[in-house]
């Protein structure tokens, strides 16, 4: 009995031991760089401000490293934002390279940066593995890092973003066709279309694809992104493509392709609903939509070569995104809009007037009013708003003057379209992917 208490203190000792064991083994690894204080490391997942490389973060088949950057002040549920560096870089440069870890001071989301190991630090862009969700290679890498820090940091999953530069970009419009259920859109600097770097030989380079002459359909490029994902009928990301006239190394025909390609898997006309110049030397195209949040935007940069990333580009990209302000749009729920449609028809043509109001209690900033016109049915003009495509999923985005809607307020617009029989009104409207009552 004499000996009972040190059993006890002995017993109580080892418990502890294993308790703090396994409390090591389930937390985050991060490593800062420079060496955070053990204060710092206990506030948050890793430190504020800086740098730091984070390991042990899940499945990593091609064994990149991964950076995480987090601002002193991160939004509660924060955005992810996925930044890929060029063929011979590092994660690093691209921190160092870009202005975004100054933009997530700014507006609170935080930054992962992937950093490629093999000898060319090149992204894997080419193999079937890459190409292929959840088949390998580095996109099965960042998709790691994105579920750690989404963990980390209970982040918004409907807001992780990429964005990169040269292979970087490749490694985008790549993100985007392997996991469309992750990210909610792209901006590629001098990238190419999904796959069109794909190989079979182990070569990481494609001489075709890089001098421009892989041509395909609008249709054959959004299969080949469609086919990482067989069976995917969720929302796809929206993509924003910059490339210079004078890129000499990956060429500017595949400027074109990737807005056939991402056109084609948002359902959206290559006519663009919008050109305007933005900059001197620019011509920036918006196709599905006018707004800053088209379903996608292409910027065209005359006599630039293919370093054409600049300062102030990444400003640009997270207006795309939506990510330059403390948080997303407020969305009406459902329920909060109704819709009055009508329709006078003669024999092969018809006008509509719709009628939308908004039924919540908050006011709606720019509006975007989605339906699907009957079939056989084709929008020749429209009035109020704008209207992309002409048939199928139509969206009606708002008019500069009508873009408020305040409570109990209405707005009316209206289209011309022809038809080949069937005259009636589209179904079902949704307000900013909001369902609406029909009345």
């Amino acid at each position: 009995m004499s000996n009972s208490p040190g059993r006890a203190l002995r017993s109580l000792c080892g418990a502890l031991l294993l308790l703090l064991a396994a409390a090591l083994l389930a937390a985050p690894t991060a490593a800062a760089r420079p060496q955070a204080s053990a204060r710092a490391q206990a506030a948050a997942p890793v430190p504020a401000s800086t740098l730091t490389e984070v390991t042990g973060f899940g499945t990593n088949p091609s064994n990149l490293k991964m950076y995480v950057y987090a601002p002193a002040t991160v939004t509660a549920h924060p955005a992810v934002l996925v930044a890929v560096h060029w063929c011979g870089g590092s994660g690093s440069d691209m921190y160092s390279g870009t202005e975004y870890a100054r933009l997530a001071d700014q507006y609170g989301f935080v930054i992962v940066y992937p950093s490629v190991t093999r000898s060319s630090k090149c992204f894997d862009v080419a193999s079937p593995q890459a190409l292929t969700r959840g088949g390998g290679s580095d996109p099965v890498g960042i998709k790691s890092m994105v579920d750690w820090v989404t963990a980390a940091y209970a982040a918004d999953t409907s807001r992780v973003f990429a964005t990169g530069i040269s292979s970087g970009a490749m490694m985008t419009n790549v993100l985007l066709g392997d996991y469309p259920d992750v990210f909610a859109a792209g901006a590629a600097f001098s990238g190419v279309p999904f796959a069109c770097f794909a190989t079979t030989d182990g070569s990481e380079w494609n001489s075709a694809c890089s001098g421009g002459t892989v041509i395909h359909t609008a249709q054959e490029w959004g299969a080949l992104v469609r086919g990482a994902y067989p069976g995917y009928t969720g929302t796809r990301p929206r993509m924003q493509v910059w490339h210079g006239t004078e890129d000499d190394v990956l060429r500017y025909a595949n400027f074109g392709e990737e807005i056939k390609q991402w056109t084609n898997v948002q359902g959206v006309s290559q006519t663009p609903s919008a050109t305007d110049s933005p900059a001197s030397g620019w011509t920036r195209t918006r196709y599905g939509g006018t707004g800053d949040q088209a379903p996608v935007e292409a910027i065209s940069l005359q006599g630039v070569g293919h370093n054409l990333y600049a300062w102030g580009m990444a400003a640009r990209a997270l207006t795309f995104f939506g990510l330059d302000a403390s948080g997303p749009a407020p969305q009406p729920e459902p329920g909060s809009c109704r819709v009055t449609a009508t329709t006078s028809a003669w024999s092969t043509g018809l006008t509509a007037s719709v009628t939308l109001t908004n039924t919540g209690t908050t006011t709606v900033n720019g509006w975007q009013l989605g339906f699907t016109l009957p079939s056989g049915q084709t929008i020749t003009n429209g009035w109020g708003a704008t209207y992309a495509p002409a048939s199928g999923a139509v969206t009606a985005t708002n008019a500069t003057y009508n873009a408020t809607l305040a409570p109990n307020a209405s707005v009316t617009i209206g289209y011309q379209a022809n038809h080949t029989g069937n005259s009636a009104t589209p179904g079902a409207f949704t307000l900013n992917g909001a369902a609406c009552t029909k009345s």
